[in-house]
């Protein structure tokens, strides 16, 4: 899709484990395609200190993981994320938040976030929660996937969009992405309640609570816009909504997620989203595009998010101009990054400058066209003529090679 650079250690959870310096050498040392950039989960953080899955953590583990993250930041790091929707990060109250921000704040990096919800009835408490880790912590915060999970009213866009703007007035730093797709792809559990997730037992709560899990379910999947909303994107259910799954077994849907599947057993795509709520918070100047993707997730942003923007958004529709579009793409994303700021890089990177990396992309807008869909997830775009990752290309005249130019993006810190 014409992307150069990737960021990985998204949502919590993050590579390198306790050598994140020694990680950086391996990648490099047996080259990629694309640069790299690493966060550091605040998830991960909690697994490495082996701290409880409780709420209100002793200082001795968030000295600790503020520790670790210090070290990563000062090898290049770039900042921190969290998954508060996630094991373990639905067990982090705001102090850790704010604590674990802190060395992030010092360094200059950024906070990047999935918030605790993004259904509409809880998503600006959420947004807030965030926003609180900023002013508490002084460091530059962000909203990973921006989306509103049930809402179908642009104006619930507006609302949040005021909420950040508003922050801007004090002098937050705040910055949102988002992806081109009405769809969301996690795990299973999301459906589930937390009295039934770890350190919960599950298999207790089935034996003795089977009814009042089996109405949640229920209540929750239809509340979902119900089971052909889901689809699976792990076998053995893959491509499969969950009202074929429940068909081709002959039990009610809840009862397959209960006997069957189990919150750890199945991710997929869910189809709770508006697509005008989300073309208002791509209008935004303040939001950047993302694919929020994988290689392996049976969701078509992995392959198509960027593609997509320029086919409907810019040729099709109009929304954006071209120039528009490419900022959010390039420009907007670097900066909030630090890549274009040479205090913060070696080599700066994401505009097209004298002194910047040659991270270039030559293609012709009518052309492009995204081929991915939730039948076939896994179809490269079209029109990325060439790609230049480091003044090489990997993309030449259409045709993919096998250079491998990219590095581990280290950041500069003090």
């Amino acid at each position: 899709m014409g992307v150069t650079t990737i960021s990985l250690g998204q949502d919590g959870r993050s590579p390198g484990g306790n050598n994140v310096a020694g990680w950086m050498d391996e990648v490099d040392h047996y080259g990629t395609g694309t640069n790299i950039l690493h966060f550091t989960g605040q998830n991960t953080l909690r697994q490495l200190v082996n701290a409880p899955r409780e709420v209100g953590l002793h200082e001795s583990y968030v000295g600790q993981m503020q520790q670790i993250l210090s070290e990563n930041l000062e090898v290049g790091s770039f900042g921190l994320t969290t998954g508060l929707e996630y094991d373990h990060g639905t067990f982090a109250d705001l102090p850790e938040l704010i604590s674990l921000a802190m060395p992030v704040a010092k360094a200059g990096g950024l906070v990047m976030s999935h918030i605790r919800s993004e259904d509409d009835d809880r998503i600006e408490e959420a947004v807030t929660e965030l926003l609180d880790q900023g002013r508490g912590s002084g460091a530059a915060v962000h909203v990973s996937h921006i989306k509103i999970v049930f809402g179908d009213e642009p104006s619930r866009a507006e609302d949040l969009l005021t909420l950040l703007d508003n922050a801007r007035d004090e002098g937050l730093q705040i910055t949102a992405d988002v992806y081109p797709y009405v769809a969301s792809f996690t795990g299973i559990a999301i459906v589930f309640p937390e009295w039934a997730l770890p350190p919960n037992d599950f298999d207790k709560v089935v034996e003795t609570r089977r009814d009042e899990l089996k109405e949640y379910l229920r209540n929750r999947i239809h509340l979902r816009n119900g089971p052909e909303a889901t689809l699976f994107g792990t076998e053995p259910w893959a491509g499969k909504t969950l009202a074929e799954v429940a068909d081709s077994i002959g039990k009610s849907f809840e009862e397959v997620l209960i006997d069957d599947i189990g919150p750890q057993g199945a991710s997929g795509a869910y189809f709770v989203m508006d697509e005008d709520v989300m073309r208002r918070f791509l209008r935004d100047p303040y939001v950047m595009v993302s694919s929020d993707g994988s290689p392996s997730m049976r969701h078509p942003r992995g392959y198509g998010s960027f593609a997509k923007i320029l086919r409907q958004y810019v040729n099709e529709e109009g929304l954006l101009s071209l120039e528009e579009a490419v900022h959010k793409m390039t420009g907007l994303p670097a900066q909030t990054l630090g890549l274009s700021n040479p205090d913060e890089m070696g080599v700066p990177r994401g505009l097209i400058r004298e002194g910047f990396a040659a991270d270039l992309l030559i293609f012709n807008p009518a052309e492009v066209r995204d081929n991915a869909d939730f039948e076939e997830p896994h179809l490269y775009a079209d029109g990325f003529d060439w790609v230049f990752v480091n003044g090489i290309a990997v993309i030449s005249d259409g045709e993919k090679n096998e250079e491998k130019p990219g590095a581990v993006l280290r950041r500069i810190t003090e």
